[in-house]
C-alpha cells in the first residue's frame, strides 16, 4: 500500500539524515565541548539504532521481493485466499518506491506471468492477475474459450472443482488444464453459463499494454471489464513466484511452494 510506503520512506531519510548530521558534525561539537554536552541525544541514539534495519528492508521491499496477501477468489485454484506470497521485484526492472517509476529496464512479462500491479482504476492498491495477452496480441473471450490471435485455446477437463477451507466458494466449477502457449495453468470455469456482467469480445493489446485474466473466469474483474481494457507497463509491480505461508483463520502453515503459482503443469 502507498502509505506504508511513504511512511518507511519517509522514516528512512529522516533516520539517515540524523545519523549523517551527528557523524559529520553533531558528535565532533559534544566532543570540542569538553562533555558539557557528552550525552548523546536519543533522536541520535534512535536513528542510529533504526537507520540500517529501515534501509535493510526499504531495499529488500523496493528492489528485492515484497511480500503480499492474497485478498480475493480470483486466481483460484492456483491462488487460494489466505495466501501469503512473494514478488520479485526486479523481474520488470528496478523501480522507485512511492511513486513507481522505472529507472533500470531488466525485462518485461512473459505470457502466462502472474503479475502484482496497480490498477489505473484503483491506484492505492495493488492487484494480482495473469497476463495472457502481450503488446501486439489479439485476445478473444468467448464461451468458455480464450482466443489468442484467432487461435481457440485447447482445454482439458480435470473434474469438479472441490476446493479447501475457505477456497470453496466456486460452486458448480469445472476445473481445468489451460494450454496458454508456453504456461499450461489450471482455471476454474462455469462450464456453458456466461460470465456475470458479459466479459466476452475480442481486444488488440496496444504496445506498453498487457491483458491480465485471473484464473477464476466467472469470478474475476479483470481486463475483460474494465473500461480501458489493458493494464499499463507503468502499473506493474512485480513477478509472483513464491507460496510462503497460508492462513485459514487462526491457523497457518507454511507454504514455500512455486508450483501453485501456475507457472506451468508438472
Amino acid at each position: 500500500m502507498v502509505w506504508f510506503e511513504t511512511i518507511l520512506v519517509v522514516l528512512t531519510l529522516l533516520t539517515g539524515v540524523v545519523w549523517l548530521a551527528d557523524k559529520l558534525f553533531l558528535a565532533k561539537r559534544r566532543k570540542a565541548k569538553g562533555g558539557l554536552l557528552d550525552e548523546e541525544p536519543v533522536l541520535v541514539d534512535y536513528s542510529r539504532a533504526f537507520f540500517p534495519v529501515l534501509a535493510v528492508v526499504l531495499v529488500l521491499r523496493s528492489f528485492i521481493a515484497e511480500p503480499y496477501k492474497i485478498p480475493s477468489s480470483s486466481m483460484m485454484p492456483n491462488l487460494l485466499i489466505g495466501d501469503f506470497i512473494l514478488v520479485n521485484k526486479f523481474s520488470y526492472g528496478l523501480r522507485l518506491p512511492i511513486t513507481n517509476q522505472k529507472f533500470l529496464a531488466l525485462g518485461e512479462p512473459a505470457r502466462g506471468d502472474v503479475v502484482v500491479f496497480k490498477p489505473p482504476h484503483d491506484p492505492q492498491n495493488n492487484w494480482i492477475k495473469r497476463v495472457i495477452g502481450l503488446p501486439g496480441d489479439k485476445v478473444g473471450f468467448h464461451g468458455d474459450t480464450v482466443y489468442l490471435n484467432g487461435q481457440p485455446l485447447k482445454y482439458q477437463t480435470l473434474g469438479a472443482y472441490e476446493g479447501t477451507g475457505g477456497n470453496t466458494e466456486a460452486p458448480g466449477a469445472t476445473l481445468l488444464r489451460e494450454d496458454l502457449p508456453g504456461r499450461p495453468h489450471t482455471v476454474l470455469e462455469n462450464v456453458g453459463v456466461p460470465p456475470p456482467g458479459g466479459g466476452e469480445g475480442d481486444w488488440i493489446v496496444p504496445p506498453g499494454r498487457y491483458f491480465v485474466m485471473g484464473d477464476n473466469r466467472d469470478n474475476s474483474l479483470d481486463g475483460r471489464f474494465w473500461d480501458y481494457h489493458f493494464l499499463p507497463e507503468e502499473n506493474l509491480r512485480g513477478k509472483a513466484f513464491l507460496i510462503w505461508l497460508n492462513c485459514e483463520g487462526w491457523v497457518c502453515k507454511n507454504g514455500f511452494d512455486a508450483s501453485r503459482i501456475g507457472n506451468g503443469i508438472e
